[in-house]
């Protein structure tokens, strides 16, 4: 009874409404079609250890491998303690004062990357198909 008056109080006619309607239920066209694509199954990852720029060593990242640890120590003595499970890495310890590498946590997406500033470290992970980012389903 409400909704009636304001329509025959307002300047706007039915059709505007009906318009107003469709183009917010077109709207969420984008959502829909791209929402739902799949990303390719068993793409191959790789973990990048960086210092200084220079490329230190990879770190295969397959899903269901059995984890380890990798320790990197620098000339003057800084270390980084790196988990790698399966699919996943991470630092797990470091001896830099801010710790925001440690609490970072977990980097498996392609395009993430884990940087320690204080030793000049970063982790960088990258498919191996050489495909872009894939993080388009969250």
């Amino acid at each position: 009874m409400m909704l009636k008056n304001f329509i025959q109080t307002s300047r706007l006619k039915r059709w505007d409404f009906i318009i107003i309607l469709f183009l917010i239920l077109a709207s969420f066209t984008p959502l829909f079609l791209f929402g739902w694509q799949k990303l390719p199954e068993n793409v191959e990852m790789q973990a990048i250890l960086r210092v200084d720029g220079q490329e230190i060593t990879t770190f295969q990242l397959v899903e269901g491998k059995k984890g380890f640890t990798y320790l990197y120590e620098d000339e003057d003595g800084d270390t980084n303690l790196l988990e790698i499970d399966g699919s996943r890495i991470r630092i797990k310890e470091a001896d830099c004062g801010d710790q925001i590498c440690v609490r970072r946590g977990w980097a498996s997406k392609n395009g993430e990357t884990i940087v320690c500033l204080p030793h000049k470290l970063v982790i960088e992970i990258k498919a191996l198909d050489g495909s872009e980012q894939n993080d388009l389903i969250y």
